[in-house]
Parts: C-alpha cells; structure tokens; sequence
C-alpha cells in the first residue's frame, strides 16, 4: 500500500508553507535591514554624537516607524513625537505640582491620554502619550521629558533618512513580491469555483468560497505593501523615475479589489445556481476559468513591462462566453452570477488600463455601472 505521505497532502502543505514563508522573507527582509541600520544609527547619534540621557529609546522609536507602518512613515513618525511631546509636557507638569509616585503616575497617565483624545490623536498618539507619562511618574531622572522627546525625534527623523533616502527599497519591486502571490491566489480560487460550477459540486463551492474570504488578508497586505512602494517612490529623489509605473500600480489595486469583492459574490451565486439545480451552460464556468487566467496574465505582463494585451484578449474571452451563457438557458440565479462576473471583468479591465465607460460597455453592462 502506497503511504500517504508520499506525495500526499502533507508534503504538499509543507511545501506550500515553506514558499509561504520565502515570499513573506523576501517581502520583509529589506524592512528588517532598514530597522537595523536605523536602530544603529539612531543609538549612535542620541548616546555618541549628542550625549542624550536614556537613548534606549531612539532605537526604538526609529524601529517603530519603520516597522509598524509600512505605507507611512511619515505620519507614525508624526504621531510618535506627537505623543511622546504631549506625554512629556503633561506628565511634567503635574510633577511639579504633586511630585511622583503610584497615585501621580494613575494621575499623569490618565490626563496625558485624554489630552490626546481631546486634540483628536490616534491611537498611536495615545500609547505613546501614555508610555511616556509612565516613565516620568516612576522615574526620578532629571530631564527626562526633554530627553525622552529628543530620542524620539531622532528616531523618527533617523529611520525615515534610511527608509527613503539611506537605502530605499526598489518599490517596484515590493509591488511585484506582495502581489504576485496574491494574484495566483485569487486567480487558483476562481478556477476552484469554475471547477466547481462545472461539476455541479456544492462543497466544493462553498470550500472555494471559503478560500476566497480568507484570502482577504493576502489581499490587504498586497495593498499595505503597494502604498509603502508609493511612498517610497513619491518621497524618495533615488526613487521617483519609478513614480509613474508605481501610480500604476496603485490605479490597478483599487480595480483587483473590486474585483476580487465582485468573486466573492459571484461564488454565492455560483452555490445557489448549483443548490437550486438551476441550467449551467458549459460556456457559464469557462467564462470564470478565463477571468482568473486573466488575473494570472495581467501580473505577468506587469513583470514583463509590456502592455497587457493578454490579459485583455483572456478577459474578452470571459466576456464572450458569458454572453453565450445568457444567450442560451440560465435561470435566476445563473443570470446574478453572470451579473457579478460581468461586474469583476469590467474591474479587471480597468485595472489594466481600460476607461471605465469602455471596461463596462464591453462586459455588456451600463457605462456608469459600478
């Protein structure tokens, strides 16, 4: 007896984690460099260069705002002087009313936060608000305010010189290794739910469903990871002859999003037409296998810098045999699904560079439809 484990699911989810787990390597490793270098940097200047008491905290604030927002650093820079500054000021002057201790402490951490709610500050500004009372009202050093705020200042501005001007990440390249996973994701899922019409397999439906929900969180990462390469491009001198192929990018995301929200959709309708035995035309889930090849192309020619002429010609295909399927006999629920892969075809048009008025009078819907 052939065992299991040759070949079988395990190997394969070993497989699947261990490239996983490369990609997410690949995608992190230069934010990882960029913290490092900049936690450095940061100690050097606040302890060897201006001789600040307590510079522990420089490092870490130049760690935070590399690694806690990738798509803006700018603003959690902001936001953690911002914080630090109002915990200090509030924290110091109610010491030097009431002096410190447990009481004070309760005492400075309270207002400081509700100063920062007062002025409207995220929750980022109220931890580090917060954090920064903390320390004033259990340690007695003098100066403390001051230095803990000039540690965050030269964290904040340290780690955003080596994010974008040091060593900035090639942003196309963060666009390509966030994205392409996502994609192939996405598009496996449709030819899951395609397989699954066509077979008229319900659980296998609602598995492919299953997958696409999930696949939310890749999906927000992939456009987390595509503002952080906006940024880098739009701030970074090193980076801006990438600015116009990032924006295009950006354009693209917002349209796959739609899209990937219009399959999600789409694979409710699929499990109703299956349930109710509705007609299922052949052309119905070839129509859904050539949208996610289509989804597969259009990175591709992404990568390859070329004009996406392939992935229009698949998902001209897509529109061909939907049209075929609603010209033969669907029923209701067969024509939401339809309306919804209409719906994700136009998205996927536009995200290749169709106008909007063009991308839905070829998937066959209303020029303003959205």
């Amino acid at each position: 007896m052939r065992s299991r484990f040759q070949g079988g699911r395990p190997e394969q989810l070993v497989q699947r984690e261990s490239r996983e787990a490369y990609e997410r390597l690949r995608s992190y490793f230069i934010i990882a460099v960029q913290a490092g270098v900049a936690a450095g940097l940061s100690w050097f200047i606040a302890d060897d260069v201006l001789h600040i008491p307590q510079p522990l905290f420089a490092p870490a604030a130049s760690i935070g705002t590399v690694a806690a927002a990738l798509g803006n650093r700018i603003g959690r820079a902001a936001e953690l002087i911002a914080g630090v500054i109002l915990g200090a000021v509030a924290g110091q002057l109610i010491i030097e009313v009431i002096g410190t201790g447990p009481v004070q402490t309760a005492l400075i951490v309270t207002f400081a936060i509700s100063s920062a709610a007062v002025i409207q500050g995220s929750g980022a500004v109220m931890v580090h608000a917060g954090s920064t009372a903390v320390l004033l009202g259990t340690l007695t050093t003098e100066n403390l305010a001051a230095a803990r705020a000039a540690n965050g200042l030269i964290g904040g501005v340290t780690a955003i010189a080596v994010a974008l001007l040091i060593m900035p990440a090639n942003p196309v390249r963060v666009v390509h290794r966030a994205a392409g996973p996502t994609l192939d994701i996405v598009a496996r899922d449709l030819t899951a739910v395609a397989r699954a019409l066509g077979q008229r397999d319900v659980h296998q439906a609602e598995g492919a469903l299953r997958s696409l929900v999930a696949a939310e969180k890749h999906r927000n990462k992939t456009i987390e990871m595509v503002a952080a390469a906006g940024e880098i491009a739009l701030l970074s001198p090193w980076r801006w002859r990438r600015l116009k192929i990032l924006r295009r990018y950006q354009h693209a995301a917002e349209h796959l999003q739609l899209a990937y929200s219009d399959s999600r959709e789409m694979a409710h309708w699929v499990i109703s037409t299956v349930r109710l035995g509705e007609p299922i035309p052949a052309s119905l889930p070839a129509s859904i296998e050539h949208l996610g090849q289509a989804v597969r192309l259009l990175h591709r020619d992404f990568l390859a810098g070329r004009k996406p002429d392939r992935a229009r010609a698949r998902a001209q295909q897509a529109i061909d045999d939907v049209n075929q399927a609603c010209a033969d006999d669907i029923g209701f629920c067969g024509r939401g699904l339809a309306s919804r892969l209409r719906l994700a075809i136009s998205e996927l048009l536009q995200a290749s560079g169709v106008p909007k008025a063009q991308a839905n009078q070829r998937a066959g819907l209303a020029p303003d439809a959205s």
